[in-house]
């Protein structure tokens, strides 16, 4: 029996759907499967709350059912116990017309149960979300929009028919074509110009800038589609033509500059690459006709996101379809670095389950599958122009054309043409910038979120570009580097200040000093005959956060003085769980002994609406609206931009101020007999925990557990629910609290007092960030830098890397152990995407549904320094900085310092990625 009304939560409600979340139930017996949370909810029962150490390690290394993969129907209570299997079919051919399937030519044990096409999602009447527009289906008769694009959806009720139809289809053979027409012609996804002039003086205003002018695009095209960037002589577009008139004259100063000035023009090129997570996408659902309600289980980024549009893609199908619940659940993820972000893979997932009622349904990708499926990095076609001064080294200016490829359907492709323009100075200080981008249309593989989202490509671009300036000067590329760095309160190329600390001389010191860059002349003579050596340094400077960014969480304690946590951040392999035990033990004494995370629905008592688009609202829109005080710019966010340790664990850690602030420390108070006269009872910012016991000076020390317990016998605050938004600044809050009016980074926030229920405080003001930060390009950022010493045997072009040391800083290090993994991770993703992997474009790419990892070479152990990788994190300048995020920062300059690693041994700088022996052997003769 399903279970009843009362066991569940609504969250919001979306095309009339009510969506909402099971809640978090009680073990069922050994024998029988447990609720789907008791899986998700970490440390678990069977294990004790770890005082060290991450909480999901033993979970994961035992292989505990955490991830969307690991589930079937007879894992979860109240479902049927067979499971069903579907199969997305997809073309491999975008340049003829799609004639249907002929599913005569597959062997009759291979037969689908239920074939779903284009004209049956038109009669089940689905709205597909305008975030993927597009049909979700290729209907017969047209063209594939790109390679990969699912045509047909097959349910099978039994596995081996699905297991035989899938090698069937992993050639197309099943598929037919007619007519070709070439690739469909569709627009391109976004075009951008970034310009800023900087004043006479570092402090004097800037005299054209992006966060005062507005971002801006050309509004002409030529007919091949690609964007006019010269400013035309019209009325229309005036303020284009404004900006455009500054990087023109940019552009002009670089070409007629002086002998005094040494100015380069150089293209670079990187590849198309896939994400490669673990976890190739999986799903199950099951939609149940006489109660009208639709059990999905997911492993995504994005939960809020992913259930609204499944919850739109239904909310207008035929009645006898259409679910009047949507109870969504989201499991660990198997690996994201942004492949996960925005997927279109839910809404085929639920649309299985609705076409074979009563059955739950498995769709789940091979590798095959994935790789023809799943979104792809950008690659990048980048023309750079530099000019630097000979006799200080300083830069003078900047400019650079990006060509994007998004393939087939848009994801992300604005954003990351944005965001890799705005990051094409990396930590530079330059006066005179331009920069425009274009994130094209075509028939390949969609490409969208990946990590380093664009920068890695420009940054790889601009390190290689700065390291041949050194070389020609001549310069050390380290010193080169220093002179350029920007300084603190030095402006970025969209004309603001980082908000944040900006350590890169810092960082270059290191890299200077460390014995691999040291060394470098020595090693490079002592190398043994036959080999060559040599040294490659980069830097980088990567933003997080996308501008829109929220974060909810809740806190609770119990009288024997258990701490539970939950949050809407997802567990995609960055520690999130650990990071929010950790940041909540600092305020609360205790890691917590249940932390669930992936949860939208468990936030109800705070009651949140919003309306409009956080990145497009007006300023007086927003101030209208936030006079309601339930009102916010946006209720959650995907994980995703680096954003977990600095966004995923605040709203958390802010409740679990509220919780020590209003609960805890009144009840300590009261243990020490303090009465609210005594000085001490306001020194609640001096007290300290020190393991499980509360300090204050001159006061005997109190176990949390003899606290909470008093603190619920006071009927004290014991739970806090919070909510917080960031646009480049948190919003600002204050709230009526027994005995203080209480202001913090939420703008929303529910208490629990004693054993009751959550109950919301409506805030009496709020201080949202003004709309027109959605100007700046980046405000948070973190640094690294990297050197690598290779070494490449002459006679075959074999490259070693011989040692490697990284440097960065995050600010407050939440989880050490999961700082160095991300960074040792990073280190293996930038050797493979330097060295190793590529797509090709087109038909002999992915997209054709022959790739797996027998074609795409990735990073394994005997490509890495595994004992000779140094990884140093700085300490955070002060106790009081917070968290930021690191997670793609660490990837980015790896890149460009075994490119610059490998000009220093050979001689030759290679213009493309990636850097194969056999193209090193090629320049070795």
């Amino acid at each position: 029996m399903r279970a009843s009304r009362r066991d569940f939560v609504k969250f919001g409600m979306a095309g009339g759907i009510a969506v909402t979340l099971s809640r978090l139930g009680p073990a069922q017996a050994a024998s029988g499967p447990q609720p789907f949370l008791v899986h998700e909810t970490l440390p678990q029962a069977s294990s004790s709350s770890p005082a060290t150490g991450r909480i999901d390690g033993v979970a994961k290394v035992t292989g505990e059912k955490l991830y969307a993969s690991d589930f079937r129907a007879s894992d979860m209570p109240g479902w049927p116990a067979l499971t069903s299997h579907a199969l997305l079919v997809r073309a491999h051919d975008a340049t003829h017309i799609y004639e249907g399937l002929d599913l005569s030519r597959l062997d009759p044990a291979a037969a689908p149960d239920v074939v779903v096409t284009a004209a049956d999602l038109a009669r089940l009447g689905v709205t597909v979300p305008a975030f993927y527009a597009g049909d979700l289906l290729c209907p017969v008769g047209e063209t594939p929009l790109y390679l990969g694009q699912p045509v047909a959806l097959l349910l099978f009720a039994q596995f081996d028919a699905y297991d035989r139809a899938r090698l069937a289809f992993r050639d197309g053979g099943p598929l037919t074509f007619g007519r070709e027409t070439g690739p469909l012609k569709r627009p391109n996804y976004a075009a951008y110009r970034f310009t800023r002039v900087a004043g006479a003086t570092p402090e004097a205003p800037d005299l054209y800038a992006p966060i005062r002018e507005g971002w801006i695009s050309p509004g002409f095209t030529e007919s091949s589609g690609r964007p006019i960037w010269a400013p035309l002589p019209v009325a229309e577009g005036g303020a284009y033509a404004q900006g455009a008139r500054h990087g023109e004259a940019i552009r002009a100063e670089l070409k007629a500059a002086g002998p005094g000035v040494l100015t380069l023009e150089r293209d670079f090129t990187t590849q198309s690459v896939d994400p490669m997570f673990l976890e190739p996408e999986a799903g199950l659902a099951w939609y149940e006709p006489s109660a009208k309600v639709l059990d999905i289980v997911l492993g995504v980024q994005s939960p809020f996101e992913a259930a609204e549009s499944v919850a739109t893609l239904l909310g207008s199908a035929q009645a006898d379809r259409r679910p009047t619940r949507i109870d969504a659940k989201f499991a660990h993820v198997g690996g994201g670095f942004g492949g996960r972000d925005h997927t279109p893979f839910p809404l085929y997932v639920a649309l299985a389950a609705l076409f074979l009622p009563g059955r739950p349904v498995r769709l789940a990708h091979d590798r095959f599958q994935q790789f023809q499926g799943g979104v792809k990095r950008h690659a990048f076609a980048m023309r750079s122009q530099i000019g630097v001064d000979r006799a200080s080294g300083l830069i003078r200016a900047f400019a650079a054309d990006h060509v994007l490829d998004g393939g087939g359907l848009a994801n992300y492709s604005a954003s990351v043409a944005a965001v890799g323009a705005t990051g094409a100075i990396s930590l530079y200080s330059v006066p005179k910038v331009d920069v425009t981008t274009v994130a094209e249309h075509t028939h390949g593989v969609t490409a969208g979120s990946m990590r380093g989202y664009g920068t890695l490509q420009t940054m790889t671009a601009l390190e290689t570009l700065i390291d041949e300036v050194a070389t020609t000067l001549p310069l050390d590329p380290i010193e080169l580097r220093r002179r350029n760095a920007l300084p603190p309160g030095g402006r970025t190329m969209t004309g603001n200040p980082f908000s944040v600390s900006v350590r890169a001389l810092e960082i270059l010191d290191k890299l200077e000093a460390h014995p691999i860059w040291r060394d470098r002349a020595l090693h490079q003579r002592q190398a043994r005959p036959g080999r060559l050596v040599g040294t490659g340094v980069a830097c980088a400077a990567k933003d997080y956060g996308t501008g829109a960014d929220c974060s909810l969480g809740a806190v609770s304690i119990d009288p024997e003085g258990r701490v539970a946590i939950h949050s809407d951040a997802v567990e995609m392999g960055n520690g999130i769980g650990t990071a929010l035990a950790n940041r909540v033990a600092a305020q609360i004494g205790r890691r917590a002994d249940a932390v669930t995370v992936a949860q939208v629905d468990a936030f109800d008592a705070l009651s949140l609406r919003t309306s409009g688009d956080p990145y497009a609202i007006s300023q007086a829109e927003q101030d209208a609206a936030a006079r309601d005080p339930r009102w916010v710019p946006a209720i959650s966010s995907p994980t995703s931009a680096s954003i977990g340790a600095h966004v995923g664990t605040h709203a958390a850690a802010e409740a679990a101020r509220v919780v020590f602030r209003f609960g805890l420390w009144p009840a300590a108070l009261a243990l020490w007999d303090i009465g609210p006269g005594d000085p001490r009872a306001r020194q609640w910012r001096d007290a300290y925990w020190q393991g499980d016991r509360l300090i204050l000076s001159g006061l005997p020390p109190l176990a949390l557990r003899t606290i909470a317990a008093k603190a619920h016998q006071q009927g004290g605050v014991t739970g806090a629910m919070t909510h917080a938004f960031s646009r480049w600044a948190w919003a600002e809050a204050t709230f009526g609290l027994p005995g203080e009016d209480w202001t913090a980074d939420i703008d929303a926030l529910a208490v629990r007092r004693g054993a009751g229920g959550f109950e919301r405080i409506d805030r009496q003001a709020v201080a949202f960030p003004p709309t027109e930060y959605n100007r700046i390009g980046t405000a948070f950022t973190s640094l690294c830098g990297t050197v690598v010493r290779v070494e490449i045997d002459r006679a075959s072009g074999a490259l070693t890397i011989a040692k490697a040391y990284s440097v960065l800083e995050c600010g407050a290090v939440l989880v050490p152990q999961v700082v160095l993994g991300q960074a040792q991770g990073g280190f293996a993703m930038g050797v493979g995407y330097a060295l190793l992997e590529t797509l090709p474009p087109f038909e002999d790419g992915p997209g054709n549904g022959q790739w797996n990892l027998g074609r795409y070479v990735v990073a394994r152990g005997s490509d890495l320094p595994l004992h000779d990788l140094e990884i140093e994190v700085l300490p955070p300048l002060s106790p009081r900085e917070p968290p930021k995020g690191m997670a793609e920062v660490v990837m980015i300059p790896v890149v460009p310092a075994l490119l610059n690693a490998i000009h220093a041994a050979t001689g030759h700088r290679f213009q493309s990625l990636p850097v194969t022996q056999a193209m090193i052997k090629g320049v070795l003769g």
